[in-house]
């Protein structure tokens, strides 16, 4: 297995979780972009949004879900939060398994990037 995500799932490569079950594990991104800046990935591996199917829809529903709730676990609920995935080389995506970013505890300005 040589996907880095992947890698994290199976517990090969130490992460500070902060969510697991059997669809979603959500860890601190390594190099942060904001005070909180969690990672959230499925436990089965697809390179971005863009390979997803409509069979899809439950995992990509309960993953926004998983980062709502640990947003609110991490007081981000009242003052706001960012949440982003990118798609791909160009959108700045560098390890080609699906996650999503959840970002809060400053401002952030619009556009991004």
């Amino acid at each position: 297995m040589s996907c880095l995500f992947c890698r994290i799932v199976a517990g090969e490569i130490p992460a500070a979780i902060v969510h697991r079950d059997d669809d979603v594990v959500a860890f601190r991104d390594i190099a942060p972009k904001a005070p909180t800046h969690i990672l959230f990935v499925p436990t089965r591996h697809f390179a971005s949004l863009a390979e997803a199917h409509d069979a899809d829809a439950g995992l990509l529903g309960t993953l926004l879900l998983r980062v709502r709730d640990v947003a609110r676990a991490e007081g981000l609920e009242g003052s706001g939060y960012r949440v982003v995935t990118n798609v791909g080389e160009h959108a700045g995506q560098s390890v080609f398994h699906l996650h999503v970013h959840l970002l809060g505890g400053r401002d952030f300005s619009w556009p991004p990037g």
